[in-house]
């Protein structure tokens, strides 16, 4: 997928203190003891990358502030996609397709709910190709679940469903679906909106 021209958000030694809901000097103490990297300006002011931040966090087993997810999600580039379908057929079609139209992408694949709660939490992935009609899954829930995750930016969800409930699609859309398909659709229509909706998010039209 295209490399967007969005940059790294850097913060101030204020700015962190402000996430993280402390004083301006506990932020300051983080960095003169190297538990939080980053470096100085010019001026002598000290600067954190958005990606050091997290790790510091994660480190101390604080869970990311919801201004700092957004900030994540807006810098999202979307190398790594989890096909989550019980239908082999097509799960490792949509693979196949992103493989060739995306050689460097890291996929993954689940067959159930339960294999894909496990890839979610040990793979990250930037976005979610997620069939609601995974049997004896609530659908709906899991795609709730994985946009409100509390310590990853919450990944790109494109809803896929072979039926036709009427209120499915508002159910998803509050559920934070990104986007929605009917099954039978076209492989490059869901590759386009992949990429439309990575585009999207991190503000490159």
């Amino acid at each position: 997928m295209a490399k967007t021209d969005k940059k790294i958000r850097i913060f101030s030694a204020l700015e962190v203190a402000n996430i993280c809901g402390v004083v301006n000097q506990t932020a300051i103490n983080w960095i003169k003891n190297g538990y939080l990297k980053a470096f100085t300006t010019p001026g002598g002011q000290y600067r954190v990358y958005s990606d050091d931040l997290v790790e510091f966090l994660h480190s101390r087993g604080m869970r990311l502030p919801a201004e700092l997810k957004k900030v994540l999600e807006q810098q999202l580039e979307v190398n790594s996609v989890l096909i989550v379908d019980d239908d082999a057929e097509l799960n490792n079609s949509i693979k196949e397709f992103l493989a060739k139209k995306y050689p460097d992408f890291t996929l993954t694949q689940a067959f159930d709910g339960f294999e894909a709660g496990k890839l979610l939490a040990t793979s990250k992935p930037d976005a979610v190709v997620l069939n609601v009609d995974l049997p004896g899954i609530d659908g709906v829930k899991l795609c709730h679940d994985i946009k409100t995750e509390q310590n990853i930016a919450s990944p790109i969800v494109v809803a896929v469903t072979g039926h036709d409930s009427g209120d499915l699609q508002a159910r998803l859309e509050e559920a934070g679906a990104d986007a929605y398909l009917r099954k039978p659709f076209g492989l490059d229509e869901l590759g386009n909106r992949i990429e439309e909706l990575a585009r999207k998010r991190a503000g490159v039209s």
